[in-house]
């Protein structure tokens, strides 16, 4: 259940922070449906890819396998993540929706790498690839990989452990057409090479979204201030905008995950500034102005070294 409070101390300082978890039972439900429906294709595009000796196929059936593992994964963070706060665990369990979707986006360097390590093969030996089959099964994953697009896309977009499982899919869906394109070229032209040389593509493609992945989440891993906290524009409007504050340093910024951003800071007052006054103020304002609701503010008369 959500709480939320804030303590107030003699020396002047506030915790206020509310540790109730931000993750929806509709964003679990949709990685759980999506994780399904992945897993239950990608057997039936690994048996089509070897009888048809399509590498785009097995590739995109190897990247399906791994979605389906990332899906279990960032499923799972999701669970994990509505645990309580404990003794050991402050925060409770939020960082794990981090590490999750980490993983994801390193696992997606590998996939890649061993598509373009398969691709190189195939040039330099081809192989026969039977058109008519790929193209049957690969309309079918794209298919799949439509629908459970669309279903993570009309989820939480901004959770990064959400973006690392739709960046798996979105990787399968191009996949899908990568395999689709190399089919009818195959069908039409009986030019093999289209089958590796699309699935190099699909790997370009998947390295760069893996690496938006993997910097936005290590940023948070490594408490990095986040990407919307604008930390000299905080002070500047306190500053204008509360009376007593004559000015605001140690100001650090982080956070729990992509969208519960944590902010501590010291807060020098003017001699006779009503501290619970001024408290309340100013979380009131960093919560309506910049929607932190987890902060730890420190008053204080004089400027510390």
């Amino acid at each position: 259940m959500a709480h939320s409070h804030t303590h107030s101390h003699e020396d002047g300082s506030s915790h206020s922070h509310d540790h109730a978890p931000k993750v929806t039972e509709d964003s679990e439900r949709r990685i759980f449906w999506v994780m399904c429906l992945t897993g239950g294709f990608m057997v039936l595009q690994a048996i089509g890819g070897l009888f048809s000796g399509s590498l785009a196929l097995i590739a995109d059936s190897g990247h399906m396998l791994s979605d389906t593992a990332a899906l279990a994964l960032a499923w799972f963070a999701f669970r994990l993540a509505k645990r309580p706060a404990d003794k050991k665990r402050s925060y409770g369990y939020h960082r794990f929706q981090i590490l999750a979707a980490f993983t994801n986006g390193v696992t997606l360097f590998f996939i890649a790498a061993w598509i373009v390590f398969e691709a190189i093969g195939r040039l330099i030996t081809p192989g026969e690839v039977l058109g008519g089959p790929m193209l049957v099964i690969a309309i079918g994953g794209l298919a799949v990989n439509l629908i459970g697009f669309y279903v993570l896309h009309r989820g939480d977009r901004h959770n990064v452990n959400m973006q690392g499982a739709l960046l798996h899919v979105l990787g399968d869906l191009l996949g899908s057409v990568a395999a689709i394109t190399a089919a009818i070229i195959i069908l039409f032209t009986g030019w093999m090479a289209a089958d590796p040389l699309l699935s190099v593509l699909v790997a370009v493609i998947i390295l760069k979204s893996a690496y938006g992945l993997v910097r936005r989440s290590g940023h948070i891993l490594l408490e990095g201030t986040p990407d919307n906290l604008d930390m000299d524009l905080i002070r500047e409007k306190l500053m204008a905008h509360i009376p007593g504050i004559l000015d605001v340093h140690h100001m650090h910024a982080w956070s729990l995950t992509a969208e519960k951003p944590i902010v501590t800071m010291h807060v020098q007052i003017e001699d006779g500034v009503d501290i619970e006054e001024t408290l309340e103020v100013v979380n009131n304002y960093l919560l309506s102005e910049f929607e932190i609701d987890h902060a730890t503010i420190q008053l204080e008369h004089e400027r510390c070294a």
